[in-house]
C-alpha cells in the first residue's frame, strides 16, 4: 500500500483539487450539498475548475438520501482512485451500512489519497478504519460520548471541524460547509470564500474549534441565557440545581425564572427537562443503548419516573417509541 502523503491540501494553490465523496445510504441531502456546492460556486466565481469532484458509492449504484432522493453515483469505492481527497459523508445506521468489505477498501485506499476526512457520522467509518487512531478528530455532537468510549486511541473533540495532518472531520452540515470554505479559503484567498458563502447567505464559522452545539433553543438571545443553557446541556447527566446554574451567572433565582419565561416562554426546569427528554428520545431513536442507561445518561435516577416523563412529552413511553422506529 502506498504510504499517505504528508503534505495537507489547505494551502495556497491554483492547480485543480480533485476531491471523490463516498456517500453512504441515509445521509442527508443537506451534507452532501454542504460539501459539494460550495466547490461548485468557488468555480463560478474563479471561472474556471478550482475543483472537481465525484460521487462514488458502496455499490456504485444511486444512494439513497434521507429525504427520499436517489443521488447519481459514477462507480464504486474504486472509482474514486485517482483523487486527491477522499470524504466519507455518512449518516443514520453507519454501522450496518459500511460493512467489513468497505471498511477494508476504505483503509486499503487510504494512503493512495493527500488527504482523507469524513462529515457526520463519516468518522465512525474512517475510525472503523483504523485511519484516526493518534489523530484529533470530530463526529456529529449527538455521538460524541459514545464515539470516544469506543475509540479511546483518536483525540475526541466537541469542535465543529478538526483538521489533524492528513485527517479531517465535521460534525455535521453546517459544519462541513464551514470546513469547505475555510479549504476554499486556503487554497484561493478569504475573498473567494467571503463570495461563496455570500452567494448562499451564509456567516461562516471559520473558527473550527467553536463547540458545535451552543446549548440554546433558536430563540435565546440574552448572554447569560446562552450561558445557562449550555449549562444545562452539558451536565444532563448530573443534573444541576437551578439555584447553582443562577449562580453561576451572577443571578438570583428569581432573576434566572424571570430570563427564562422572557426568553423561552418557560421556566428554567422545563427548559431543562425540554433538554434532557430531548436527548434520552434520540439516544433512543438513534443508539442501542438499553433504556435504563438512556434514563441514566439522562438524569433519570428512577425508570419509572423516566417513562412517565417521557410519555407525556411524547405521547408514548421509550419502549413503544423504540419499537415503532425499529418496525419503520
Amino acid at each position: 500500500m502506498m504510504m499517505a502523503h504528508s503534505e495537507t491540501v489547505f494551502t495556497p494553490s491554483s492547480a485543480p483539487l480533485e476531491i471523490a465523496a463516498l456517500v453512504l445510504p441515509r445521509a442527508s441531502i443537506l451534507e452532501v450539498a454542504s460539501v459539494l456546492d460550495p466547490m461548485r460556486n468557488a468555480n463560478r466565481h474563479l471561472g474556471r475548475e478550482g475543483f472537481r469532484w465525484r460521487v462514488v458509492s458502496p455499490d456504485g449504484g444511486a444512494v439513497p438520501l434521507t429525504c427520499g432522493i436517489e443521488l447519481p453515483a459514477v462507480g464504486p469505492l474504486a472509482a474514486a482512485e485517482g483523487a486527491d481527497v477522499l470524504i466519507v459523508i455518512a449518516g443514520y445506521n453507519q454501522s450496518e451500512i459500511a460493512t467489513r468489505p468497505l471498511i477494508a477498501g476504505i483503509r486499503r485506499m487510504a494512503g493512495r489519497f493527500r488527504m482523507v476526512g469524513a462529515v457526520d457520522a463519516g468518522p465512525w467509518v474512517l475510525a472503523r478504519a483504523g485511519l484516526l487512531d493518534g489523530h484529533r478528530a470530530t463526529v456529529h455532537w449527538e455521538d460524541l460520548e459514545d464515539f470516544a468510549l469506543a475509540h479511546p486511541a483518536i483525540d475526541v473533540v466537541p469542535d465543529r471541524f478538526v483538521i489533524s495532518r492528513n485527517r479531517f472531520t465535521a460534525g455535521g452540515a453546517a459544519p462541513a460547509a464551514d470546513l469547505m470554505l475555510h479549504l476554499i479559503g486556503a487554497r484561493c484567498g478569504a475573498a473567494l470564500a467571503g463570495q461563496v458563502a455570500a452567494s448562499f447567505l451564509y456567516e461562516a464559522q471559520a473558527d473550527g474549534a467553536r463547540p458545535q452545539r451552543p446549548g440554546m433553543l433558536p430563540q435565546a438571545r440574552d448572554a447569560r441565557l446562552v450561558a445557562a443553557l449550555r449549562q444545562m446541556s452539558a451536565h444532563l447527566e448530573e443534573v444541576l440545581p437551578l439555584d447553582a446554574i443562577a449562580r453561576a451567572q451572577g443571578l438570583s433565582l428569581r432573576r434566572l425564572e424571570q430570563l427564562f419565561r422572557a426568553g423561552l416562554g418557560q421556566g428554567p426546569a422545563a427548559a431543562y427537562l425540554e433538554l434532557r427528554l430531548q436527548a434520552a428520545r434520540r439516544m433512543i431513536i438513534d443508539t442501542r443503548h438499553s433504556l435504563q442507561e438512556v434514563a441514566l445518561r439522562c438524569g433519570f435516577m428512577d425508570p419509572t419516573s423516566f417513562s412517565r416523563a417521557f410519555r407525556r412529552r411524547f405521547g408514548a413511553p421509550p419502549g413503544r417509541v423504540r419499537a415503532a422506529v425499529r418496525r419503520g
